[in-house]
Parts: structure tokens; C-alpha cells; sequence
């Protein structure tokens, strides 16, 4: 499929029915798969063939939905997982383990950055943020002897920051480890961070990739670029053997394509467990199949929202590189030329107050801990998903604690401005 555009990629890529065979990507529901000997099942157990045992290692619904996530994002291996947490677990542990060093974005998710900064740190994972702008010098500046990788999101959720990619590439591949991006707001419709130099890459599938809110998922994509035997004592998890499955060298037996992820396969899911279910992954193959056809909706309404938003006398400030006065449009038009995804984030006059007046107001959009799928909704992310946070880190995070977090869906423009304007009324 790779000479396929991503709009038949999205309908066409992962799956390919034989003759007789479903047309529709079959839920194989079960925990457990059939062998006829032990030594059959053996091979499976030493990766000396490829196949299922378990479920909660592999299953063949979910590997066809990654081999479709990754042909759109132009990587070689990918696996799902439970949720976009345990992608983002998944994608740092892989390589990072108790001594090592993460250089983290500032203005990531408040869940990613907790579990960076609190829970990782009480595995032995030291870790270092800086400013989404930071200069080349304040990046390098961040690398220890034992830095591991380096972490950011294509578009920060809920502040809204674009990442020079590039930038954040360059400095990580000079000190030799990789760049993991999420690239959950624009998805691959709208950006494929590995174009630009990221080495991995993550999704919260539960985001606009299933598009519905009907199933919780993450995903993990290998650009398979990483010469990991380059910066062998970097990376002892993947260049040295694995006792635990008979001395096998990640790399060296799956090279560069497949190290990672059989990796991440084979020892997190194994231990771990934080598989997607079969039946997520269907629906989330269904989300799939549309989603070049939504994400433009989702940014018309998105940059109309943020136009009539910039305009309002009760709206202090509005975030969206879609607005030409957005300090992140010029770089936006780099990486996201087709727009970025319908979320709007905006400060309303009085504060926290306010915005949650103006929220109790709202008929159309919902408050809800959610966002990215067909029906608009809304938070204030500094009383829920970044509440672990303190006033200074949400400022640093570029989270006011008055910003609201509005989701666009697929809703007519019009109607979503008209509830808008009759909410700010109330204020």
C-alpha cells in the first residue's frame, strides 16, 4: 500500500482478505490459539516463528489495525496497547529503565506529564523539561551522559503549542537517542512526525483515530530508522542478550525495522499485560476508515470557532495555529499545512470563575474529560485532567488556570458559534 494515498490507506491498508475470507477485519475473541504439538508452540515462545498464544501479548485483530497505523505513519512495526498512557509508558520504558534520563517538552498532556515527573521518577527515571521554544543551545543543554531519549507532542494538549519536530530531531539524534512524539491531536492525516525526523511515534487511539468515543486505545509506531546498535551502550535493553528469552539480541535478530517493537512486545506486554481488546480494536478500525474524511471537518469548525472566539470582547486570549496572530501559525503552516485538529483553547475575562459559568451555559458542547471525536465537548483542564499540577507548572505548561479546552466535532459551524455566543452572554 506504500504508493497509496493516506485517504486509501485509511479505508484500504492493514488488512487484505484472501479469497472467501471476511471483508470486514474479523474480532478474533479469544484469549488463547490452538497448537498441534509443543514444539509448535515452542518456536512461538523462543520468537523463532511468528504467531499467537495468548492475547495478551498478541492478537491478530489488533495486529491488522497496527499494520494499517503503521502504514500511515510510515513506520515499519507497530503494536496497540490499552490506552494512549500505556503507549507512552510503553514507548519511554522500552528504553529508558531506573538510572536513565528523559528530556521532556514542558507543554505535554497533564497525565504524560505526571507520569513522567512523578511516577517514573519513582522507578529510578530522571527527567528534564524544557520549553516547547526552546533555542537549540537551552535543548542541548538538557542532555545528561545518561539520557535515553527525548519526548514531545506534535500539538500539546490543552495548550495548543506546535513542536518544531525538526528542531527537537536534530538535538536528540546529535546526542544519540531518539525522539518519541505523540501525534495524537493531528494524527497521520495532518502530520507523520517521522517526515520530519521523529523515530517513534505515539497515539491516544481513543482520541480522533476511533473518532466516536466508543473505545479506549493507544498505539506505538517504530519509524524503524533508529540504528540502535549505533549507540549500543545507550541501549543495553536492545543490544545485549535477553535472558528471559534465551540470550536473543533485539536487535541484532529483527534489526532496525523490528527491534523496538517485538521488544516492547515481548517484554512489557508480556509483563505488563495493557493489551487493547479485540473488539476496541475493531471499532477502532471502523474510526479509521473515516478519518480523512473527518479531520477536515473537525479543523473548518475548529478555525471558525477560533475566529469568532479572537473577535469576542469577553475573550481574552484564544489558542489555535490556525489564527494568523497564534504565535505558532508560521510553524504550524510547516507541519500542519492542511490545518491541525478542532481543538480551540481560550481564556475568558474572570478567570476560572467565569469559564465555569460560561461551561454551566453551554447546550451543544458537554463538559466531559475527553476530546478529538464527532460530538464537541469541553473542560477546564486546571480542575480536571492537569489538577495534580501547581499553579507555577501550569503556567509553564502554558495552562492558565481560566483556559478552556473546547473540542470541536462534527457539528454544523454555525450552530456550535450561536451556543457560543449565547454562553457568553451568561458571563
Amino acid at each position: 500500500m506504500s504508493d497509496f494515498k493516506i485517504n486509501t490507506k485509511c479505508v484500504q491498508a492493514g488488512y487484505r482478505p484472501g479469497n472467501g475470507e471476511p471483508r470486514q477485519i474479523p474480532i478474533i475473541q479469544s484469549t488463547t490459539f490452538k497448537y498441534d504439538t509443543s514444539e509448535d508452540m515452542g518456536k512461538l515462545f523462543d520468537l523463532e516463528a511468528s504467531g499467537y498464544f495468548y492475547t495478551r501479548l498478541q492478537n491478530p485483530t489488533n495486529d491488522y489495525v497496527a499494520a494499517k497505523l503503521a502504514e500511515l505513519e510510515g513506520g515499519t512495526a507497530a503494536m496497540l496497547t490499552s490506552s494512549g498512557q500505556a503507549a507512552n509508558f510503553f514507548a519511554m520504558f522500552n528504553i529508558c529503565e531506573n538510572g536513565g534520563h528523559i528530556v521532556a517538552s514542558s507543554s505535554i498532556y497533564g497525565g504524560t506529564f505526571n507520569l513522567i515527573d512523578v511516577t517514573m521518577r519513582k522507578m529510578g527515571i530522571d527527567v528534564t523539561f524544557v520549553s516547547p521554544d526552546a533555542t537549540e543551545d537551552e535543548l542541548n543543554a538538557a542532555f545528561k551522559d545518561n539520557t535515553k531519549l527525548v519526548f514531545g507532542e506534535t500539538i500539546a494538549n490543552p495548550a495548543l503549542t506546535v513542536l518544531d519536530i525538526e528542531k527537537f530531531a536534530k538535538a536528540a539524534h546529535a546526542h544519540g537517542v531518539p525522539l518519541i512524539i505523540d501525534n495524537t491531536f493531528p494524527t497521520p492525516v495532518n502530520c507523520r512526525p517521522i517526515e520530519w525526523g521523529a523515530d517513534i511515534v505515539t497515539h491516544s487511539t481513543t482520541k480522533y483515530l476511533d473518532g466516536h468515543g466508543a473505545a479506549v486505545g493507544g498505539a506505538i509506531i517504530d519509524s524503524g530508522k533508529f540504528d540502535w546498535m549505533a549507540h549500543a551502550d545507550k541501549f543495553p535493553g536492545l543490544t545485549t542478550p535477553d535472558e528471559s528469552y534465551h540470550g536473543i539480541t533485539y536487535a541484532e535478530k529483527f534489526g532496525k525495522e523490528g527491534a523496538f517493537i517485538t521488544k516492547a512486545t515481548a517484554q512489557l506486554m508480556r509483563d505488563f499485560g495493557c493489551i487493547q481488546s479485540p473488539q476496541n480494536a475493531f471499532i477502532l478500525n471502523l474510526g479509521i476508515e473515516s478519518l480523512h474524511v473527518r479531520m477536515p471537518r473537525h479543523v473548518e469548525n475548529g478555525q471558525a470557532v477560533a475566529e469568532f472566539l479572537e473577535k469576542h470582547p469577553k475573550v481574552t486570549k484564544v489558542n489555535y495555529s490556525g489564527l494568523k496572530s497564534d504565535k505558532y501559525y508560521e510553524i504550524a503552516q510547516k507541519y500542519l499545512p492542511n490545518g491541525g485538529c478542532g481543538v480551540v483553547s481560550f481564556e475568558i475575562e474572570g478567570g476560572r470563575a467565569a469559564a465555569e459559568k460560561f461551561m454551566k451555559a453551554l447546550k451543544i458542547a458537554a463538559i466531559e474529560t475527553h476530546v478529538a471525536d464527532a460530538r464537541t465537548c469541553c473542560l477546564n483542564p486546571a480542575t480536571s485532567t492537569h489538577r495534580q499540577m501547581t499553579d507555577e507548572q501550569l503556567e509553564a505548561a502554558g495552562i492558565p488556570a481560566g483556559l478552556v479546552r473546547m473540542s470541536c466535532g462534527l457539528e454544523d459551524k454555525e450552530d456550535l458559534i450561536a451556543d457560543l455566543e449565547q454562553a457568553l452572554a451568561t458571563v
